[in-house]
């Protein structure tokens, strides 16, 4: 199997931030590598030397960063681009710049290889009852007429193929009716928004921190031909940007859908909660299996009743319902 080999670089300061988020998305492993402990290291072994070699210490000297590895799979991209879109949400959120540049590389993929890798590993893919994903650059059989979902996946998140999106896919399925409204916190890809649409949403609301991924989910709208009067999306901070929220709650809608991460779920549960209608259906999902109980006590504490809860390997999302008694 092939590696990609992924480094943040970061400062002292963002190494628990950037760690906490990775592992948030089922990052475990990582090699931290912090600049301020090495210069630590010299000031405090003078006694062991009098000179050091300036080329030396050049040569040891490395920008604090974080490593990790991924398989260079279609699961391991989606991760990858979701690492991507939580540290661009990260940078959003540290205005002070404490945490350093918060800049993503990885060592044997350049960003142009990005497309190839994509059409190299993502072929079409059939989830639930009623939904082909097609990549773009391919063509399938659809012998039992289902709606077929075209996209360019790009540097966003949500393809269909990871566990989180799946399973927001399969509980859209079962509760999209006819002439509801659609609220897409996250919408990276614009896979959710998109094909709540084509289920017969009347219209949707996505926004991502991530402002080439709104992009992008405005291009695979097009590619499905959604009619653009029937969708906005923004690019905006919903942790920081109090505008923002402004805008997002002046509607209520009957679905809202958050593929993120635990700790944003937790954070914007009420906030979804104050968003929808009476009776409308919150899925929440990127959650890891270590990070339920927690989850699950945001969502009952916002007010939700939770109808059910799906697993796909180490993952889990939430479908909630308000319930106005």
């Amino acid at each position: 199997m092939e590696w990609l080999e992924v480094t943040v670089f970061t400062s002292t300061d963002g190494i628990d931030p950037v760690c906490g988020r990775l592992y948030q998305l089922g990052i475990n492993g990582v090699s931290i590598e912090d600049e301020t402990e090495f210069q630590e290291f010299l000031e405090s072994n003078h006694q062991i030397w009098d000179y050091v070699d300036d080329e030396l210490v050049k040569s040891m000297h490395k920008e604090t960063s974080v490593k990790f590895y991924l398989p260079n799979t279609p699961d391991g991209m989606e991760t990858l681009t979701a690492v991507k879109t939580s540290i661009c949400e990260l940078l959003e959120y540290d205005k002070d710049n404490n945490f350093g540049r918060l800049a993503v590389e990885i060592s044997n993929l350049k960003e142009e290889d990005w497309a190839n890798n994509w059409k190299k590993y993502f072929h079409p893919l059939l989830i639930g009852d009623k939904i082909l994903i097609m990549p773009e650059w391919e063509e399938a059989e659809n012998s039992d007429d289902r709606i077929v979902f075209k996209i360019n996946p790009g540097m966003s998140f949500g393809t269909g193929s990871h566990h989180t999106t799946k399973m927001c896919i399969e509980q859209l399925e079962k509760i999209v009716n006819t002439g509801d409204s659609i609220l897409d916190l996250g919408c990276g890809s614009g896979i959710l928004f998109i094909i709540s649409l084509m289920l017969g949403a009347n219209n949707a609301f996505a926004v991502d921190v991530d402002p080439l991924s709104a992009q992008i989910a405005c291009q695979n709208a097009k590619l499905n031909n959604i009619d653009e009067r029937l969708y906005k999306v923004v690019s905006g901070n919903l942790l920081t940007d109090e505008k923002l929220k402004n805008e997002i709650s002046k509607n209520k809608y009957d679905i809202v859908a958050a593929n993120i991460v635990a700790d944003v779920i937790i954070s914007i549960s009420s906030f979804a909660y104050n968003c929808l209608k009476d009776n409308g259906y919150f899925i929440a999902s990127g959650i890891i299996d270590e990070r339920m109980s927690e989850v699950e006590a945001a969502l009952k504490t916002a007010g939700f009743k939770i109808e059910n809860v799906s697993r796909s390997a180490d993952w889990a999302a939430y479908c909630c319902k308000k319930v106005i008694e």
